[in-house]
This record gives structure tokens, C-alpha cells and sequence, in this order.
């Protein structure tokens, strides 16, 4: 039986709770997750690709079902790269579902053999983005509860 490895894309600037949350309710559907954090050149992150991949690894250490790995280019490229058959997105809005589904219709017209799984953000962790995250991080606020212990004891070193 050919394992099932899934992965999960995004570019994680920083690791939120509500991303935590999502791996960890997934974790058990699969063999492997790879959490897949997409180097965009478009976008300039408030956090190196090094930090990203470096806090998923403190997170899940004690973990071996669970890795972490940098990339760039083509999404489903990278599936084929690391042998993963799924791709895992979370859905915290009606409007996110919109925009995810219409990346899965084109992922499956790329690659016919990768397919998409949706898991909706508990409740508690609907509203963390990290786009929201650093906001608060910016202006001075106190995002321990938002995010990972990794990644809290980060931001106390870097920015008291």
C-alpha cells in the first residue's frame, strides 16, 4: 500500500496557533505531513524561510510523522518532488474556500494525481491570520496567545 504523504502549503510569517491547530487535527489521516512553507517572490516575509522551518521543527520534534521543508515554484511540482498524492489547506471563512477551491481546480488540471483536503479552523483559532499577527507584532503588542511557545520565545528574544 503506497503511503499517504500530504502536503501542507503556505508561507506560515509567523506560525499561528491556528495553523498548529490545523496540522495537528490532520496529522492522523496520513503517513507523512510535510508542512510545505513556499518561498513567494513576491511577497517579502517579516521572517526568514530558515526562522519558519527552524520554529515547525521546535513544534514538532517529538514528532516524526511531521516535517518541515522550504520551496519554491509550482505547488504541485513540490508534490512530486517529495512524493505527496495530497494537499491539505485550511479554511477559516466562507471567502477562504472561494480562493483555496479555485487553487485546487487548477492544482488538479496541473496534476491529475494530487488532490485537495479542506479542514475548517476550530472555532477558537477561526479568526488568527498571520497577516493579523504581525500587525499586533509591530505595534508593540503581546501575540503570545496567538502563537506556538517556539515562537513566542522568539519574539521575547528579538523584540523584548
Amino acid at each position: 500500500m503506497a503511503r499517504r504523504i500530504c502536503l501542507f502549503p503556505g508561507t506560515f510569517d509567523p506560525v499561528t496557533l491556528g495553523h498548529t491547530d490545523v496540522i495537528n487535527r490532520a496529522k492522523d489521516l496520513f503517513d507523512e505531513l510535510i508542512i510545505g512553507i513556499g518561498i513567494n517572490s513576491g511577497k517579502v516575509p517579516m521572517f526568514s524561510v530558515e526562522q519558519r522551518v527552524a520554529w515547525f521543527q521546535e513544534i514538532y520534534k517529538d514528532d516524526p510523522k511531521i516535517k518541515a521543508a522550504a520551496y519554491e515554484g509550482l505547488t504541485v511540482n513540490f508534490c512530486k518532488e517529495v512524493g505527496a498524492r495530497y494537499i491539505l489547506r485550511g479554511i477559516r471563512y466562507v471567502s477562504d474556500f472561494e480562493y483555496e477551491k479555485a487553487i485546487a481546480d487548477m492544482n488538479r488540471m496541473l496534476d491529475h494525481d494530487v488532490e485537495t483536503f479542506f479542514l475548517t479552523a476550530s472555532a477558537e483559532h477561526a479568526t488568527m491570520a498571520s497577516t493579523l499577527v504581525r500587525d499586533v507584532l509591530k505595534n508593540g503588542g503581546d501575540v503570545s496567545r496567538f502563537v506556538p511557545g517556539a515562537v513566542a520565545a522568539t519574539f521575547k528574544k528579538h523584540f523584548g
